[in-house]
């Protein structure tokens, strides 16, 4: 460790500008518009630039995996350490010290929540209704756990079928849309079972009881994480159960974590091997599953 200068406080950190920073470990911005820098995701692998840094309040935001904050925050995902163990090695490299401050910029106004919610009804609408059936999720499974949702972006408004979360917010989808309304978080549905399956989205779940509806399944309860993010924070939750069926993606962060979880406990059961060569359950369904014995679908480990 160096000793000839004096060692970085967590404030310190806190005071580094995470553009330099991000240059120094060779990620550039795409694009910049004002104080927001666009970069491809150093946390992920991924074509389209959704990781912002707004360079006025030195934060960051990863649009894929609804995660963000500062720098501290930002080395413990990076380096798969603790914040002390990141300050660490911030203390350990020689170059460090000669990042500058983040720049100041002028106040602006703040904005308004980019996704304001105008209205929610029943599911009417007919491209939404034949945008589910495309998906192969029955239109009374969808009407049960589904809204249909106005809602207002860059002062066009939009309408997209709304899944609830446990905090009123909406994960919204059409055809052409992918979004969500704040507050993010989980969804969860509770019925006293035994064991709980967790689902990365909600198209996911929907698919799991349009196979589930004519089967004789076991009572289980469901999560819903809406974004894998929240996997973590929601391990409290999962380990009140003796069984957690995990149905992630089979993408390299679905597969990562579902691998993680399993090292931790027994109770964790990998059942994305059912769609196995697919990247979720309902894409499965959808070019697969649609054409096999339902039969298959019950074989648990």
């Amino acid at each position: 460790m160096r000793t000839d200068k004096k060692l970085l406080s967590f404030e310190n950190v806190r005071q580094i500008d995470l553009v330099d920073y991000l240059s120094s470990l060779g990620h550039h911005p795409v694009k910049i518009r004002n104080a927001d820098h666009w970069y491809l995701s150093p946390l992920r692998t991924e074509r389209t630039a959704s990781f912002k840094v707004n360079r006025k309040l030195n934060q960051w935001y990863d649009h894929g995996l609804g995660e963000g904050g500062g720098l501290l925050h930002f080395g413990a995902l990076f380096y798969h350490c603790s914040r002390k163990e990141f300050l660490q090695t911030l203390n350990s490299y020689p170059g460090v010290h000669l990042l500058q401050p983040c720049p100041a910029f002028k106040e602006r106004k703040p904005r308004e929540p980019q996704i304001k919610i105008i209205r929610e009804e029943k599911l009417s609408s007919f491209s939404l209704l034949h945008y589910i059936s495309d998906r192969r999720i029955p239109e009374e499974i969808a009407q049960r756990y589904c809204k249909q949702v106005t809602f207002e972006m860059r002062r066009k408004r939009y309408c997209a079928i709304g899944f609830c979360n446990n905090l009123g917010g909406f994960e919204l989808r059409n055809r052409w849309f992918k979004g969500s309304s704040a507050p993010k978080t989980i969804t969860s549905f509770h019925y006293r079972s035994a064991r709980i399956s967790v689902f990365e989205g909600f198209f996911d779940f929907l698919t799991y009881q349009t196979i589930s509806q004519d089967q004789e399944f076991e009572p289980t309860d469901f999560l819903i994480l809406n974004s894998i993010a929240f996997f973590e924070k929601s391990r409290p939750l999962m380990e009140r159960y003796p069984r957690v069926d995990l149905f992630l993606d089979r993408d390299k962060s679905g597969k990562a974590l579902t691998q993680k979880a399993a090292g931790l406990s027994d109770r964790y059961r990998d059942q994305s091997t059912l769609y196995k060569g697919y990247n979720d359950l309902n894409e499965w369904v959808r070019e697969i599953g649609k054409c096999q014995k339902r039969g298959i679908w019950y074989e648990f480990k």
